[in-house]
Formats: structure tokens, C-alpha cells, sequence
């Protein structure tokens, strides 16, 4: 069956499995996944990720992050951008979750980003999830 969002499936997997407190969740592997795992790890909400060589596509290995007793760090994972309706954003215009607390994914010209990074680098793009 092929997937027509392949980056919403890596979010509600990962949402999932942390919902579910797993160590690990497998994602299916592209340039855009990669990106959002790399953009999770720099922000400190997950442990980090491998890449898995299956033959085919390949996966990603994401490690999931909790708090010392056993608390979620993910709290809101939502897809913004969806492929019927997308939503692009210039760098004045990139929302701030929970006051600067959460962080927006933006896919730009220079790879994909962080709504912080962003703003250091004075550019915007499309506007792919909200992390809280």
C-alpha cells in the first residue's frame, strides 16, 4: 500500500509510540523524515535516531525521550502542512507554540529547520508540524 503523507505517518507513529511510552518507533526513511528526526534530536525532544539499511526504502530508528519519572516530552505533535492544503509562511510570520516553548518544523531552501533557526537565518518556508 503506498502512503500519500509519509511525513503525517512518521507523526503519528512517533505520537503513538510515546503515547504508548515505547524506548523506539520505526519510521519509514526520506530526506524530509531525516530531517524532522535531526530537528526533534537538536531541540532535545528525542534521544536521538538511526538510519536502518532494509534493502528497499529504508527506515529510521527514532529513540524516544522521557523525564526522569517516566513523563512524556512530547505532548502535542500536529501536522500543519498537509499535501491537499499547504501552508508556507514568511520568517516575520512563523507562529510561536506556547510562547516560544514548543517549536515549529519548516522545511526551507537550507534543508529542514527549526522555526529558531529560522528566524537566526532570516528565512521561511513551508510550514510541516508543531511540536509541544
Amino acid at each position: 500500500m503506498a502512503l500519500s503523507d509519509p511525513i503525517a505517518d512518521m507523526l503519528t507513529r512517533i505520537r503513538n509510540a510515546a503515547r504508548n511510552k515505547a524506548t523506539s518507533v520505526n519510521c519509514l526513511r526520506s530526506k524530509v523524515c531525516e530531517g524532522i528526526a535531526n530537528v526533534l534530536k537538536e531541540e532535545g525532544y528525542i534521544d536521538g535516531f538511526d538510519l536502518i539499511d532494509d534493502g528497499r526504502q529504508g527506515m529510521i530508528r527514532v529513540r524516544l525521550k522521557y523525564g526522569p519519572r517516566g513523563e512524556t516530552i512530547l505532548h502535542s505533535l500536529r501536522r500543519e502542512s498537509k499535501p491537499g492544503c499547504r501552508r508556507y509562511a514568511k520568517v516575520e510570520d512563523l507562529p510561536r507554540p506556547q510562547q516560544g516553548m514548543g517549536i515549529c518544523i519548516v522545511s526551507t531552501s537550507r534543508g529542514v529547520l527549526s522555526d529558531r533557526k529560522c528566524r537566526d537565518e532570516r528565512v521561511g518556508g513551508e510550514l510541516l508540524a508543531t511540536v509541544e
